[in-house]
Parts: C-alpha cells; sequence; structure tokens
C-alpha cells in the first residue's frame, strides 16, 4: 500500500502547536504564584515541562515542508486531539474532584477546548480546585474559540506557507474569509478582534463591581467570564453560572454573547471604515431575527406563567423586565451556543424548552467562535428550497439562490445540503446510541434527555435538559458514553467533514 499522506510532516506540525502550547500554561501558572498555591504550582510545572518535551519531540517527525489538503486535514483533527489530551493533565496531576479520573478529565478538557461547555466536574468550588485549575479551564475555551489552528497559523511563520489549507480545514462554517492579502495577517486580523472585545467584556465586568453593582464579580471572575464569553464556551467558576451574578452582569453578557456568534469579519470591516457592512450583511440580519422571535416567545410565555410548570416561576410571572432578561439571556446564550445560564430552564413549560431545543440546531454565523450547523447554512437552504417552490411552476425559469448579492455555486449549496443532512443523521444516531447505553448501565435516562445530550455535545452548546440541564453536569453518564460524547465534541466542533475525510480509504491512498 502506497501512502498519499506525508503524516510526518502533519504530526510535526502538531509538535510546534503543542510545544506553543506550553506558553498558555504559564498563564495558570502565575495564578497559582499569585495566590501562593503551591501545589497547582507542581501542577502546571509539570505540565508545562510535558507539553515542551511532547512537543519538542513530534517536531522531530517533520520531514516535508509541503502541506496539502490532506496534511492539513490530518494535522488539524489531531491537534485537537492532541491539545486535549495535554489539556487533561493538569485535572489528573493536580488530582482533586470527579476530574481526577483519566476518562473525565480527558472529557473536561475537549469539552474546553471545543468551546462545548459540558461538565463532569461535579464540584466547582475552591474548596476542591485551585483558582490556577479553574482559570485553565477557562482559558481552554478562550484558546479553542477562535480556533487553536487559526491562532497558531497567526504567530508561527513556519505554518504561514499552508495556512489558507489550515483554516479551511478548521474554520467555523462554510468558509473563512480573506481580509488581507497574507493568510496570516487575516489570522492575526481576527485574533486581534477576538482579544480586543473579550478585555472590553472584562473591563465592562470589573467595571460594575467596582461601581457596586456586581458584589460578586471579582477581578478575577470577570477575566474568567470574558474567556468563556467571547469563545461561546459557557464555563463559569460559579456553580449557578451567570445565574449567581446581577441583574446588570446578565444585560452586560448578552450584547458580547451576541458578537461571539457573529462572523468577526464584519468587525474587521467596521474598524476598518465600513460599519454599514455589518448590517448589509444578510446573514446577520437573520441571525438577530431568529434570537429576536425566539426570546420574544420565550418572554411571552415566562410574563404570562405559560413557560414554567406548575409551581415555578413565581418571581418572574407578570414581570416583564425579569421575564424579558432572562428569555433573550438564553435565546441568545442557546443560538449562539455560549450555554450560559442565568435560571435552571428544566423548570420551564415543555413549550419553553421545545423552543429551547430548536434553538440548540440554529447556531451562530460562519466565522463566528460559535458551534451547531450556523445561520448562513440555515438561511441558504431557505433561499433554495423558496427556489425549488419557484421552479414548480415556472419550470424553464433559471433562478440562482443569490447571498449578499451573489449567486451561490451549484456546489457550495449540495454542499450545504450534504452537511446538513449529515448532522442531523450524527444527532439522531448519537442520541440513540446514548439512551441505549443509558439503560446498558442502569441509568434512568429520557430519550428527550439523550436526545439533549447529543445535540448539546454535538452542536457544543453544553447544557441539555433533564440530568444535564444549565446546573447540573454529565457526571451520572457512564465512561462509555462519556469517550463517546467526548467524540461527538470533537467532530462537531471540525464540522463533521475533516473528521470523516480522514476515515476513508480512498484519502490515505488514492
Amino acid at each position: 500500500m502506497t501512502l498519499r499522506v506525508d503524516w510526518r510532516l502533519s504530526l510535526g506540525l502538531v509538535g510546534t502547536v503543542v510545544k506553543w502550547l506550553a506558553l498558555a500554561l504559564v498563564f495558570p501558572l502565575l495564578v497559582a504564584i499569585y495566590y501562593g498555591e503551591l501545589s497547582a504550582i507542581v501542577t502546571f510545572g509539570v505540565t508545562t515541562a510535558i507539553a515542551l518535551v511532547a512537543g519538542f519531540g513530534l517536531e522531530q517527525l517533520r520531514t516535508g515542508t509541503e502541506l496539502g489538503h490532506r496534511e492539513a486535514f490530518l494535522m488539524v483533527s489531531l491537534t485537537w486531539v492532541v491539545v486535549s489530551l495535554i489539556g487533561a493533565l493538569p485535572y489528573l496531576i493536580a488530582g482533586n474532584g470527579t476530574v481526577a479520573v483519566p476518562v473525565n478529565a480527558l472529557f473536561e478538557s475537549m469539552s474546553g477546548f471545543t468551546t462545548t461547555g459540558a461538565t463532569v466536574m461535579g464540584d466547582i468550588s475552591l474548596d476542591t480546585h485551585s483558582r490556577a485549575l479553574l482559570i485553565w479551564r477557562q482559558e481552554s475555551q478562550w484558546l479553542g474559540g477562535m480556533g487553536i489552528v487559526v491562532l497558531a497559523v497567526a504567530i508561527l511563520p513556519e505554518l504561514s506557507v499552508g495556512g489558507a489549507q489550515l483554516l479551511e480545514a478548521e474554520a467555523p462554517g462554510p468558509g473563512i474569509e480573506k481580509l488581507t492579502p497574507r493568510i496570516a495577517e487575516t489570522a492575526r486580523a481576527l485574533w486581534t478582534a477576538y482579544l480586543g472585545i473579550t478585555a472590553l467584556e472584562v473591563v465592562l465586568l470589573f467595571g460594575l463591581h467596582l461601581g457596586g453593582m456586581a458584589p460578586g464579580m471579582s477581578f478575577y471572575n470577570a477575566v474568567a467570564h470574558g474567556f468563556t464569553t467571547l469563545s461561546t464556551g459557557g464555563f463559569s467558576p460559579a456553580a449557578r453560572s451567570i445565574g449567581a451574578f446581577s441583574a446588570a452582569v446578565q444585560w452586560v453578557v448578552i450584547p458580547f454573547m451576541i458578537a461571539a456568534g457573529t462572523n468577526f469579519a464584519l468587525f474587521w470591516h467596521v474598524l476598518d471604515g465600513n460599519p454599514s457592512r455589518l448590517w448589509r450583511d444578510v446573514e446577520f440580519r437573520y441571525y438577530l431575527g431568529f434570537i429576536g422571535v425566539i426570546a420574544a416567545v420565550l418572554t411571552g410565555l415566562l410574563f404570562t406563567g405559560a413557560g414554567f410548570l406548575a409551581g415555578e416561576g413565581v418571581g418572574l410571572i407578570g414581570s416583564f423586565g425579569a421575564s424579558l432578561r432572562h428569555s433573550l439571556f438564553q435565546a441568545v446564550a442557546i443560538v449562539t451556543t455560549t450555554g450560559y445560564a442565568t435560571q435552571d430552564f428544566n423548570t420551564w413549560s415543555p413549550v419553553a424548552q421545545y423552543l429551547l431545543f430548536v434553538a440548540m440546531f440554529i447556531g451562530g454565523s460562519a466565522g463566528s467562535t460559535g458551534g451547531s450547523i450556523k445561520i448562513v447554512r440555515w438561511v441558504v437552504i431557505l433561499k433554495a428550497l423558496r427556489r425549488e417552490l419557484f421552479t414548480s411552476v415556472h419550470p424553464d425559469a433559471v433562478r440562482p439562490v443569490r447571498l449578499g448579492g451573489h449567486a451561490l455555486d451549484e456546489r457550495a449549496i449540495r454542499g450545504i445540503y450534504a452537511f446538513t443532512l449529515l448532522y442531523l443523521v450524527v444527532f439522531f444516531i448519537a442520541g440513540g446510541l446514548l439512551f441505549l447505553d443509558s439503560g446498558r448501565v442502569g441509568l434512568e435516562l429520557s430519550i428527550i434527555e439523550a436526545m439533549s445530550a447529543a445535540a448539546a455535545t454535538l452542536g457544543n452548546i453544553g447544557p441539555g435538559f433533564g440530568i444535564i440541564g444549565p446546573m447540573d453536569s454529565y457526571l451520572p453518564f457512564s465512561p462509555a458514553s462519556k469517550l463517546f460524547m467526548v467524540g461527538l465534541m470533537w467532530v462537531g466542533r471540525l464540522e463533521i467533514f475533516p473528521v470523516l475525510v480522514i476515515l476513508t480509504r480512498s484519502y490515505w491512498q488514492s
């Protein structure tokens, strides 16, 4: 058998990324030093050393320099696995709580880097875990938000040559817009916008604390939530998520979640002196429209009491302001796949939960940090369906599908249909397998809970319904189910095709 893939080059480039991941581990190490957490200093010192050794070791495999599409697919897919394995080490070395178990540590790490926000950390408190470990949990989401490989292309000269192929393989959505003549400059522009908006949120959140409007929002918490808002990650050092903080904090977080679900290329155009580009973008208008409709319906349900189970939501019924805040927050959190919560929506009525379940399949914009199917795909599907209805009546008409004034290639439309169908097939199969495995181990799991777990992990959303609600965790699942969901998070973050491609025989031989 003759291999047509330079796997040594791919692994060597993975090693380069892992080597530089050691630099990111310095941040929690500094936090440990600042707070005098001796055990955490050891934990992150050892992890940093392992990352350096593993990175340099893998780099030695590299023999070639020509990075093609095949090598890009392999490198991107393996990077997320290897980085998640390295990211699990602090949980294991610290040896505290439920994440001290290898399967749980990998689950938490993969959930972090893929910005899923599903957790198996049973006790999220400083009594069990160090501040350094908890900030690493947050930082892992921030690193994974815009994309580890996108960051690598932005800062590492050795990846700039094949940067276009790497960004195409990793970028969320049908494609990534080339903003500058050089792809490395585009990657830097995206990460600059990402960093700037994160910093702005941290300043505003901590400003609320200094102004007496957010008692629990210390600088540490402001940084922690800045990391996981812009990444649409949803991890929080607080067990009750954003619900643990004041209404002012919740209102501030909402626009930043919306920003996180927006195509970051649009922010570059705004800063480049073309602010009208934001509103002229058809995907952005649909994005706000979907959020607005879901939030409006939820507000009506909560305000009238129809959005709650009997005996629940007493404090919100009849209060329009509070109903609007919780509804808008939850609609944005689920559509953008951030996964934050201000309330336990397990106490909401089936109709309200059904709306949130539908929202799990919408997703943010292409080029955003959000997961799931993505707004632009739904826009194209709706336009293509409308064309089919028109051509059914006028069979001789030639009517291309247009997006933003440009006619779409029919191959791109077929690709969107194929991805959406494949996504739904994987979702249904995954939900069924999780339900069957729960019966095998005696876990009382309803089919709705199983399907929401599949949707939440494949779509990188985080919380689901029932035992995996926003105030609960994935801890009750069996090790086999957790490993399966680790795979779902990985496949979902890379949007299925890059992973499936490297599993085909033709990829390796033809």
